[in-house]
């Protein structure tokens, strides 16, 4: 019975990354053009922080309440499902999208729905692996994931580039694939939890250790300089003119989803061999001197080597947070540890997004400059953070 539940736990983590293997086949498709879109549109710097941080910020603050929820009722599957279901059916909508203010509105509700699954989907993974493999599975995870995101950043440009597809119809086809998504998720198997006699949301901000107060306060701080990714897209398209300034911005944020794939596992595996601590800050430290990289120089082969390392720094931070997250929080409130980590987050990327709006508007080299400096700061932080992992 005790190995069918293992093969049962293990076989959630491929469902779930198969899951996220096709959303991001969708979202990929989408994310590579979404920022050119904007600029189609008449949006600014200013306009892509605002869309960018907006949505991430209410997906993020989502995190923590379905987080809750699902401690509190003992029950993660519908939250995954429904936060799923919701992102399938808003991506149509961006089809219909004429002015830059409609993909304001439309981008925060496409985030509801990752909002509403991440934490309870992460508190299933880490469910149904051991502590000792939690980096592994969180890693493979994300492989899955960002696999989903190579082939679909390859199809946004296929489309663009040999079909000559506008942007409407990858925003259609997305959609589609979208809900292709929903159908593995029948087949995940949630280990059963009694419903705690208690449970306040205050315990999401009261009931954390002291070294995770301090780890979301060091990540808080580096999110703060994490501006999207869309300025990268951006600041490789100042690069190129025409046609070029569409299929090369493309082509290196594919580049940037095959790094982070093939770290992904690696990076999970090193943290649980040397520290998430000690990876996190490598992978701090790499995005700064990315940001500064980024700064000085714009041509093809430099931004080649920049989005690598961005991917590189993706690969050490995103599954070894929530792992690291998962060890230092209580066994029965990893939904609300996650959710009250994913909050934090959300907290600050809105006023992070629109800081870098306005600093990319005056300059870009200043913006650069201001991410490398909170990433910094969060090293210098996280570095005097008592509890060794």
């Amino acid at each position: 019975m005790e190995r069918r539940t293992a093969k049962t736990m293990s076989l959630n983590i491929i469902l779930l990354g198969l899951v996220s293997f096709l959303t991001d086949i969708s979202s990929e498709m989408m994310m590579p053009i979404l920022p050119l879109f904007i600029v189609a549109l008449g949006g600014a710097g200013l306009a892509v922080g605002l869309i960018g941080g907006l949505g991430d910020s209410l997906s993020s603050i989502l995190k923590l309440i379905s987080g809750y929820w699902s401690d509190k009722t003992g029950a993660r599957k519908p939250f995954v499902y429904s936060g799923y279901s919701t992102s399938a059916v808003s991506k149509f909508f961006f089809a219909f999208a004429t002015t830059w203010t409609h993909i304001l509105i439309l981008r925060p509700l496409e985030r509801v729905g990752k909002g509403l699954r991440t934490a309870p989907r992460d508190a299933i993974i880490a469910d149904s692996i051991s502590k000792e493999q939690l980096g592994k599975g969180f890693g493979i995870h994300r492989a899955m994931d960002t696999a989903g995101a190579i082939i679909g950043s390859i199809l946004a440009l296929i489309f663009v580039w040999y079909f000559n597809l506008t942007f409407i119809a990858i925003f259609l086809i997305a959609a589609f694939i979208a809900l292709l998504a929903l159908i593995p998720l029948y087949w995940v198997k949630e280990r059963k939890k009694e419903k705690p006699e208690k449970l306040t949301l205050e315990i999401g901000l009261k009931g954390l250790s002291d070294s995770l107060k301090f780890f979301i306060l060091a990540a808080t701080i580096f999110a703060l300089g994490n501006f999207s990714y869309m300025f990268f897209i951006l600041r490789a398209q100042q690069s190129f003119t025409e046609e070029m300034a569409i299929i090369i911005p493309i082509f290196l944020y594919i580049l940037y989803n095959i790094v982070y794939t093939i770290f992904s596992i690696p990076a999970g595996g090193l943290s649980d061999k040397i520290g998430r601590k000690n990876v996190i800050i490598f992978g701090y430290s790499l995005f700064g001197l990315t940001c500064i990289g980024f700064a000085f120089f714009q041509s093809f082969t430099s931004l080649i080597v920049l989005f690598s390392l961005y991917g590189l720094v993706l690969a050490l931070i995103d599954g070894n947070q929530r792992a690291f997250v998962s060890d230092l929080s209580l066994e029965d409130l990893k939904g609300i540890s996650l959710g009250t980590y994913h909050t934090a987050i959300g907290l600050v990327i809105l006023p992070a997004s629109i800081i870098a709006g306005v600093l990319w508007d005056i300059n870009p080299t200043m913006m650069f400059f201001y991410g490398a400096g909170m990433s910094f700061i969060a090293v210098i932080f996280l570095a005097f953070m008592q509890k060794s992992q």
